[in-house]
């Protein structure tokens, strides 16, 4: 006797073979039969019918690591048919930290991931102290995804060197050295994936997110050597994988350094991040010549792709993104009162003209303005700065941040972060190892919602621009990324496989509209963007509470 039957759907499995129509079987949480199948031998029978039934998505990199404990979906991730995530991302986490500096390491993550300090605050038990507490933390949560962590080097530096030495670059000990190493070691045995550290080193060109008060992250300012030691226990115990952002200023270094990491220890190295920019339009061909120059070298390292069409919606009351410049990243540190009087500040406006951000996003001078506040500035609306700047015949910087400041920070921007052109996008999906994702779920939640990226694979790459087949995106949304990261058994439907199960309806699956809701604890709020034509995700065999359908179920 089955524990569900899904019913007559169309199977796109994940390895790539051909649809076909079909029931699944599911026992104890697994694929027990996949064919035609008495629906008398069962529980429950779905009725899939006229939908797709496909793997959940895997998204390998997100920053749900506090949002975990008040929200079981994981969302947007959840929301959009993601059924395992990796928390732990950029060398960013929670553990080990000692009790002293639980509030320090809470204050970091308000600026490098812009997460909500009240939120936080509120949200997170600190249950924990050491890697293994932690994860038996998340063992404990109710949680309707999969978890996968690896463990970041930012708490791993601090609790090794302290706070003060690792925020200062401070080269490891041989016997810090073996005790970060032991720590690695100790952790993988209670079930990290691996390590991850985001390396944007003060001197590159995308010195971004920045601790709270502007310096560098412990992991910006790490050694060589100290991440060839982590890689050579990777290559001792034969498991795991690595995740790394790095920009120095010089990108063949950057580039040396992927490649020995996938050397020393022989696992895969997921590079962040492949895209396309209007500002470098061919820059992403050149970043899959050299992935595809480490795959014929016999190196595993694996490019995460953008491929949301999406840019950043914000406020000067708390965007981060701009820390890149040095005067822009000083102007935007502190309180909103702070912020205010550097924004109103005529005398710094001619550093910051001469060191624009870059941040990856678009020219300055195309931010729009959304929404304003203040009566003499609603007329700007949906107006770009350089048009404001010429009808007020000033520097569309000026007219920037003037606005900003009579509005008292609270006008809403929005900037492009990526091409919106239809022939770069193609150049990234017609490289077929390279893994869409990048959502960043649970960090930057006032200004993106890009944990929406599988919903939109479907939709506009594939059912509306049709730049590869369903059964190629199943592949590329859910087995590539579950073969690189190590989650084991997952990411296909085959008999025995986990059953992390979507049932959409292709035709009408659709991404709403952006909404701000006041949904995280202490009450605070961010932007979502939610998901209709999924009708049933399953975790492990249950069908989770996030559809209409009954039951309403959280793991």
């Amino acid at each position: 006797m089955y524990d569900v039957v899904l019913r007559g759907g169309t199977i796109v499995d994940g390895t790539r073979m051909p649809r076909y129509r079909g029931d699944i079987g599911i026992s104890d949480g697994r694929i027990a039969a996949m064919g035609r199948l008495v629906d008398s031998d069962a529980h429950r029978v779905i009725d899939a019918e006229g939908l797709i039934v496909a793997p959940g998505f895997v998204d390998l990199h997100t920053h749900y690591d506090a949002q975990v404990f008040w929200d079981p979906y994981c969302s947007l991730s959840g929301w959009h048919g993601v059924t395992s995530v990796v928390i732990g991302n950029c060398g960013f986490g929670f553990a080990p930290v000692l009790p002293e500096l639980r509030e320090r390491s809470m204050l970091s993550m308000t600026r490098n991931e812009a997460i909500s300090l009240d939120a936080m605050r509120a949200g997170m038990p600190w249950d924990w102290v050491t890697f293994p507490d932690f994860l038996d933390s998340l063992d404990r949560t109710a949680k309707s995804v999969n978890l996968l962590p690896y463990v970041p080097l930012t708490p791993l530096l601090v609790w090794v060197m302290g706070l003060e030495r690792a925020k200062a670059g401070a080269l490891p000990t041989d016997a810090e050295h073996d005790e970060l190493a032991r720590l690695l070691d100790e952790a993988m045995d209670a079930g990290a994936c691996g390590w991850s550290a985001q390396r944007l080193m003060p001197t590159g060109t995308m010195a971004l997110q920045r601790d709270y008060d502007g310096t560098p992250m412990p992991t910006d300012v790490m050694h060589d050597e100290t991440c060839r030691v982590l890689a050579r226990v990777l290559a001792r115990r034969g498991e795991g994988f690595i995740q790394m952002t790095i920009s120095s200023g010089d990108r063949d270094a950057d580039r040396l350094r992927f490649e020995e990491m996938a050397a020393i220890s022989g696992r895969p190295v997921i590079f962040n991040v492949l895209g396309a920019v209007d500002r470098a339009p061919d820059s992403h061909l050149d970043t899959i010549a050299w992935l595809e120059h480490c795959r014929q070298k016999g190196l595993r390292v694996y490019g995460q792709a953008t491929t949301s069409d999406f840019g950043f919606t914000f406020t000067l009351e708390d965007f981060n993104l701009f820390d890149d410049s040095d005067p822009w990243r000083e102007m935007l540190v502190g309180t909103v009162d702070e912020r205010l009087a550097k924004v109103a500040d005529q005398s710094r406006r001619e550093a910051l003209k001469s060191r624009l951000p870059y941040a990856g996003t678009a020219s300055l001078d195309s931010i729009v303005v959304i929404r304003a506040h203040a009566p003499d500035a609603k007329r700007f609306e949906n107006h770009t700065v350089a048009d404001i700047g010429r009808i007020l015949d000033k520097h569309h910087i000026d007219a920037f941040l003037d606005i900003a400041a009579g509005d008292k920070l609270k006008t809403t921007f929005y900037v492009d972060t990526m091409s919106h052109e239809i022939k770069p996008l193609r150049d990234i999906i017609d490289y077929p190892w390279a893994i869409p994702g990048v959502s960043d779920g649970g960090a930057h939640t006032k200004f993106a919602t890009s944990g929406r990226y599988p919903t939109e694979f479907i939709t506009r790459i594939v059912r509306e621009n049709g730049l590869c087949e369903l059964e190629e995106a199943h592949w590329r949304l859910s087995t590539l990324p579950a073969m690189c990261a190590g989650f084991r058994d997952r990411g296909t439907l085959v008999v025995g496989a986990p059953a992390d199960i979507i049932v959409y309806d292709y035709d009408n699956l659709t991404i709403t509209d952006t909404e701000v809701v006041h949904d995280l604890p202490g009450g605070d709020w961010r932007r979502v963007q939610r998901a209709q034509g999924y009708h049933y995700v399953l975790v492990n065999g249950v069908v989770t509470g996030l559809q209409v359908a009954p039951p309403f179920v959280v793991l």
